[in-house]
């Protein structure tokens, strides 16, 4: 008849040398005592190689001369956690390679004293599956950069085409529907710009993007450089591409029509361009000026102007809504409801 005890060992025995974890019991003294066939497996090491030698030859020579003192600090206050808590730990092969590994420390009760058993853990294949996930992500970053670059680059193509073909006329009116479309491309632009320089390809900082936008707006309306003031809050408002684009269009007709008509015949004044983040994911677009009203006689529904036009269209696009006041001041305000980066 076979004690009890002893077959309670041989099952313990057993079932630790079947742990799907690499596991080293260690001394006091810092000598290894005991490992699973998993450790054995891990470090290239027979049981028999291993058993009696200092754990410090599981450890890559840099870090073993400190080993020592980080094992007489667990001893002095033996409760089980993880090993090197915030700093890569790495462990050494028999072939002398090194991998990266995840310990934890337990102090266990012996007839032969308190030991350690270490559960080791090889991190190779998740660090391998980090790096390619990382190197995804930077292959897609670099991919957005450039699709950002290209668009960016075209459309300033198309805009210096369109000057070429401005300095063959000399009617101002067509003259002037060439400047609307080429402040329409630098708008559009921008917005790729804006993404190209940015950290964060999902979203386009609006302030950094009207703070390019509007003084280039100023300057192509040249008879009111130095007479119209314009004020520019966007702050802490980012907004998806498929919101940003149409969005800037809209901002981009509202500030050239206040600049166009607002302060016609030398009048002065300020233009304020407010992007506001509401509850609810709502966002408020708000384009305003102290110059000339709009004219009561003028029936804004009805106007055949291209600029308004696309603002009706890009706020419907947005599944928006637009509020227009005449005057004092004459201020439109685009209410829509972001949804999202999809």
């Amino acid at each position: 008849m076979v004690p009890q005890h002893i077959q309670l060992d041989e099952y313990l025995g057993q079932a630790f040398n079947r742990m799907p974890v690499a596991m080293i019991v260690v001394n006091q003294q810092g000598a290894i005592t005991r490992v699973n066939h998993l450790a054995e497996t891990t470090f290239g090491y027979g049981a028999d190689e291993l058993i009696g030698q200092p754990v410090e030859c599981l450890i890559p020579e840099r870090f073993r001369g400190r080993h020592p003192g980080y094992r007489s600090g667990f001893m002095a206050e033996a409760t089980a956690r993880p090993m090197g808590l915030g700093r890569d730990l790495s462990g050494r092969r028999k072939d002398g390679s090194e991998f990266p590994v995840e310990i934890g420390i337990n102090p266990v009760e012996t007839g032969e004293g308190i030991m350690v058993l270490s559960v080791i853990l090889d991190l190779s294949e998740r660090k391998q599956a980090e790096k390619r996930i990382q190197d995804a992500l930077t292959q897609k970053d670099l991919l957005l950069r450039e699709v950002h670059h290209r668009v960016k680059n075209n459309l300033q193509v198309i805009h210096s085409l369109l000057d070429l073909q401005a300095l063959q006329l000399t009617d101002h009116d067509i003259i002037g529907v060439l400047r609307d479309s080429q402040n329409r491309i630098r708008s559009m632009s921008l917005i790729h710009q804006t993404l190209y320089q940015s950290s964060n390809f999902a979203r386009v900082d609006f302030q950094r993007f009207l703070d390019e936008l509007v003084p280039s707006l100023i300057e192509s309306y040249r008879s009111v450089a130095g007479l119209v003031n314009i004020h520019i809050d966007a702050h802490e408002v980012k907004l998806p591409i498929n919101e940003a684009i149409p969005c800037g269009l809209v901002i981009n007709e509202l500030v050239s029509n206040a600049l166009k008509h607002g302060f016609a015949r030398g009048l002065q004044g300020t233009i304020n361009v407010s992007v506001s983040a509401l509850a609810d994911d709502e966002v408020e677009i708000s384009v305003s000026n102290d110059g000339h009203p709009i004219p009561d006689s003028l029936d804004m529904a009805q106007t055949g102007t291209l600029g308004f036009q696309l603002v009706r269209l890009l706020t419907r696009q947005l599944d928006g809504t637009l509020d227009i006041q005449r005057a004092q001041p004459t201020r439109f305000a685009l209410r829509f409801r972001v949804k999202g980066d999809e």
